[in-house]
């Protein structure tokens, strides 16, 4: 029988990590990834895809992640007529010679402990280097320590005393993407990173809350009540809301009410509500035509028209008359949304920019518009539109000094494939955003089961992806659109559970993580709180006291 080619390793590598020991790499390529022969002693069934490996090579030390698990063997035709196993002493004479198993690692990092950060990996290490189960030590390395920069988001596979930490400043700096199929935990994911970010002040954020998931309280599948960001952050967080009833109902008391002025609606806003509102191209042009001649307030008189001045107005102009009726009618169903109104005073973008640049974060719940989509991309588009342009005036104005800039701003949309499909992406406010990156400090947090419905371009517009599981081919392709190495973290990406474990991927991460994400428990709350009472006292992003405006 062949000499064992582990036993001539033992003489280049301690003895105190043989435990530790997987294999020897046998083959591969930087773009293709390692092959590597696993040792006799490694057990398969305890190796898993997503777990992190060490390859000391001749001069460089490779941090890579297992993709793939394989079974090999050295003569074919036992696949055929495999012998009688049940003997166990001819079992452990076939194991690991004849037959053996193979993992297929993709390499990321070389790590080098007197050049300090690890390095991208731009080289592979040679035949027969020793693979081995990454320490605490390495993955430290590699994620770094918490600190007023970096939060903990996790832990990675199996090594639950390792924390996994964001760089928040990168993060924000790009737009971001939640991605997972339906009960995968996107809404807890998210409150994750948004607790991080408002913890670290790193940002402020406009969450547009569909389903009331983020601001006080919300109750979760188990039953149990989950505290929302305004309860764990009193302090940096403002509840407003569409549906103030339902908010007293839920014993949340907001501190503004938003309301729309008819006015104020855009044939642009109307442009979003092309597929859940049925507007034909005649139809949407109609509406641009009305507003060049009627000027702002031609929603409500088309409402209020009667039939003569309708056809009068069609006699006027090159209006399609059919196209005018049918615009009205669809037009006819946002008046059931109370918190459209005429002749209002306020002005609820304002306010909400006069929040933020005091340094609050704003939570808009939807109240019983929640379930109603067209309210949702109707609000969510009015508003974005609107801070967006009031951000841009305040960014140029400020001249490049950053004192007198506004705050970095990220801006938080659910059902972001609603606002990003491919055929709309280019003209909408959205899109414009994801691509003018942090040209006017202001980012997208998207959260969405559909990244396939979502255009290329914005895709690759995305800084860093935390996805949860996916199990629909073209979701998981859009996600992995850019990736370096994707053909292996499909694999990570398609076995993951169900709850708490996500693929983050991008720029707050220097690495594709795969995470058992931190749970969002009492525990949780504690951590934060204690961490965030000594943070409490600076206020950096604030230009006077925060709780000057807020409103009973």
């Amino acid at each position: 029988m062949a000499e064992n080619p582990f036993n001539e390793l033992e003489n280049f590598f301690p003895r105190q990590n043989v435990t530790q020991k997987l294999g020897i790499v046998i083959s591969g390529s930087l773009s293709k990834g390692l092959e590597v022969k696993l040792d006799p002693t490694a057990r398969i069934e305890e190796i898993a895809v997503g777990r992190y490996i060490t390859i000391q090579g001749e001069r460089l030390k490779f941090f890579g992640m297992i993709t793939d698990v394989a079974l090999d063997t050295t003569n074919p035709q036992l696949e055929k007529t495999p012998p009688d196993f049940s003997n166990d002493f001819l079992r452990e004479v076939f194991q690991g010679h004849t037959v053996y198993g193979r993992i297929h690692v993709a390499p990321m990092l070389v790590l080098d402990e007197h050049a300090g950060e690890p390095r991208p990996v731009k080289t592979i290490p040679a035949h027969f280097s020793a693979v081995r189960v990454a320490t605490e030590e390495d993955v430290n390395q590699v994620f770094g320590p918490e600190d007023e920069r970096h939060f903990h988001i996790g832990e990675p596979l199996d090594m639950e005393t390792v924390k996994v930490n964001l760089d928040l400043q990168r993060m924000v700096e790009r737009s971001v993407g939640v991605f997972g199929k339906s009960g995968t935990g996107k809404s807890f994911l998210t409150r994750l990173l948004l607790a991080g970010i408002i913890r670290r002040r790193a940002a402020v954020s406009l969450i547009f809350d569909m389903h009331n998931d983020y601001g006080w309280e919300v109750q979760s599948e188990s039953g149990k009540k989950v505290k929302g960001l305004k309860q764990l952050f009193p302090q940096q967080v403002a509840i407003f809301t569409l549906d103030k009833e339902s908010s007293l109902r839920r014993r949340v008391n907001p501190d503004y009410e938003v309301v729309l002025d008819w006015s104020d609606i855009e044939p642009e806003d109307l442009e979003m509500l092309r597929v859940t509102l049925d507007l034909s191209d005649q139809m949407v042009g109609a509406a641009y035509s009305l507003r060049r001649y009627w000027g702002k307030g031609w929603i409500k008189r088309l409402l209020e028209a009667g039939k003569e001045d309708l056809d009068e107005l069609v006699e006027g102009t090159t209006i399609n008359r059919s196209s005018l009726d049918a615009l009205s009618r669809r037009l006819e169903r946002l008046t059931r949304f109370q918190f459209i109104r005429d002749s209002w005073k306020g002005d609820s973008a304002e306010k909400i920019i006069e929040y933020l640049e005091k340094g609050f974060s704003v939570v808009l719940e939807f109240g019983r518009y929640g379930n109603s989509l067209e309210a949702y991309i109707l609000v969510a588009n009015y508003l974005t539109r609107r801070i967006h342009k009031m951000y841009v005036e305040r960014v140029e104005k400020a001249l490049g000094e950053a004192g007198q800039e506004p705050p970095q701003l990220l801006i938080v949309i659910e059902e972001a494939h609603k606002f990003l499909d491919p055929q709309i992406a280019r003209q909408t406010i959205f899109g414009i955003i994801a691509r003018e990156l942090r040209k006017y400090n202001v980012t997208l947090l998207i959260v969405d089961q559909r990244p396939s419905g979502i255009d290329e371009e914005v895709m690759s517009q995305i800084g860093t992806r935390v996805t949860a599981l996916l199990d629909n081919e073209r979701d998981i392709s859009a996600v992995l659109t850019g990736i370096s190495g994707a053909s292996g973290l499909r694999e990570v990406l398609a076995r993951l559970d169900t709850r708490q474990q996500a693929l983050i991927m991008g720029h707050a991460v220097p690495m594709p993580v795969v995470i058992q994400t931190r749970t969002y428990d009492d525990a949780f709350y504690a951590a934060v709180s204690h961490e965030f009472g000594g943070l409490d006292q600076r206020v950096s992003l604030m230009r006077g006291n925060p709780e000057d405006d807020l409103i009973d």
